[in-house]
């Protein structure tokens, strides 16, 4: 079965020989993908993840490994603010919204991914004379 560029960058630590050009961009996949999942409303990191696996119809699976480092990091970076709060459990666990920054920077990702997008299909599909 194929498995997505975005599935491995969030299932599989990265090898000692990735190039740095493709770790940015499997670390910015994830980055845009939890930013866009907390456009409607704030959400804890077990949300987060469910919200992308149900989003994407199983087909990314998101592993804590990489989720948590990918919140702190946009904490970090002022896109994401968390708070404490009571989860549906009853239970003490923090939330992260979307910054007004943080807004900006997924329309910066979502229109790199796009062309990224169309570049690819340029290449799988080529124009025919």
């Amino acid at each position: 079965m194929f498995q997505s560029t975005i599935e491995w960058s969030i299932l599989n630590p990265m090898p000692k020989r990735e190039s740095p050009l493709h770790s940015e961009m499997l670390q910015g996949t994830l980055d845009m993908l939890v930013l866009r999942t907390l456009v409607l409303s704030p959400a804890h990191g077990h949300t987060i993840a469910h919200a992308i696996e149900h989003g994407s119809e199983e087909v990314l699976q998101v592993e804590h490994g990489s989720l948590y480092p990918a919140l702190h990091r946009l904490e970090d970076r002022g896109w994401i603010a968390s708070f404490w709060g009571t989860s549906e459990n009853n239970r003490k666990a923090k939330y992260y919204r979307l910054t007004s920054a943080g807004r900006k920077q997924l329309s910066v990702q979502t229109r790199r991914w796009e062309q990224v997008v169309r570049a690819i299909g340029r290449i799988l599909e080529p124009a025919t004379e």
